[in-house]
């Protein structure tokens, strides 16, 4: 009668580690550069809902058939107005997003919000029916 393996030899066991530590020397640097992609996705909701804000402080203003440079209340919040959309201002926009955890909130005309040195999202109203929402990044971020 033949004996039967009953598990594996020290050499495969050895070769099964060996592999599975080059597969995760290979996969661990994706996983480690995952903050920068963070950070942009972070600013681009914080861009949609700003570009939200405005559309509906601007139909808010419609609505009550009220001046472009008049002030609205959003949620209970006085909300600055120029040309029809939420002043580039901390009391315009930054009154309009109810919520800006995590960002810091700079200027006036434009009004910039960062998350980190290089990770920026400048609002820009000039007064003239229109805005601008547009992120700028740099090697910080």
């Amino acid at each position: 009668m033949k004996k039967q393996q009953a598990g594996f030899t020290l050499i495969e066991l050895v070769l099964v580690i060996v592999i599975l530590g080059i597969l995760a020397a290979t996969a661990l640097p994706r996983f480690s550069d995952l903050s920068t992609e963070a950070r942009l996705a972070s600013l681009n909701g914080l861009a949609g809902g700003m570009r939200s804000a405005a559309a509906l402080a601007k139909a808010t203003q419609l609505a009550k058939n009220i001046a472009s440079s008049t002030g609205i209340t959003m949620e209970g919040q006085p909300v600055n107005m120029s040309g029809g959309y939420p002043a580039a201002t901390t009391a315009g926009i930054g009154a309009a997003l109810s919520d800006t955890t995590g960002f810091t909130a700079t200027g006036s005309n434009p009004v910039v919000y960062s998350l980190v040195t290089g990770c920026e999202l400048t609002y820009t109203n000039g007064g003239t029916g229109s805005f601008t929402a547009a992120i700028t990044t740099s090697s910080g971020c």
